[in-house]
């Protein structure tokens, strides 16, 4: 979830009165952005090892996916992504390698091996027999990945009527956000979806 915004508001809100709602503030002074790096815990139905931080880049993903890899250093992961250039990194290709002792050369990014292309290393990273491996869903399925229903969750609920001084009041409130939301409405989400009927 990237470009989120630090707004303040320079005045305070209206409260709600009889036959009507309360009413935001709608000038504000921006502080700034942050970007969230997370993952849904399918089964749990929680979020685990989020990474909040100014960037997101290749490195950012990379330290954020060894970062949940230590929640739990032993077990299979299946991470599921989308499309996104840093989901198929030449850092995230290392960093499955060493965590998978895969003992082999991996090539020179852009030139050879496993590291020429972004397909090559996709490839190498969606290999179902190793321990750590990435699933790509197709382009424009955001609905596919759990954790954008849950970012919309967080956009609901926190970040469109907040009020953050700073970048650091913001991120203290997405941390204790997601604390409470572990703590007090984790559950998986009731996946309805029947697939595309055919049509006729």
């Amino acid at each position: 979830m990237t470009g989120v915004q630090a707004l303040e508001r320079l005045h305070p809100d209206r409260a709600m009165q009889p036959g009507q709602p309360q009413r935001l503030e709608y000038e504000y002074k921006r502080h700034g952005t942050l970007s969230l790096i997370a993952n849904w815990h399918v089964a749990k139905g929680e979020v685990i090892a989020p990474s909040i931080g100014p960037t997101r880049n290749e490195f950012d993903f990379a330290n954020h996916v060894a970062n949940t890899l230590d929640t739990a250093p032993t077990d299979g992961w299946i991470f599921l992504v989308d499309q996104l250039n840093t989901h198929k990194s030449a850092s995230l290709v290392r960093l499955v390698a060493a965590c998978c002792q895969i003992d082999q050369d991996l090539g020179i990014k852009g030139d050879s091996g496993i590291l020429t292309s972004m397909q090559t290393r996709a490839d190498f990273l969606s290999d179902p027999s190793h321990r750590i491996r990435f699933v790509y869903i197709p382009k424009h399925t955001s609905w596919l990945n759990q954790i954008e229903c849950w970012f919309s969750i967080l956009a609901r609920r926190l970040i469109r009527r907040g009020n953050f001084v700073s970048t650091e009041d913001l991120q203290q409130q997405i941390s204790a956000f997601i604390d409470y939301f572990n703590r007090t409405m984790a559950q998986p989400f009731k996946w309805q979806f029947q697939g595309f009927k055919p049509r006729s």
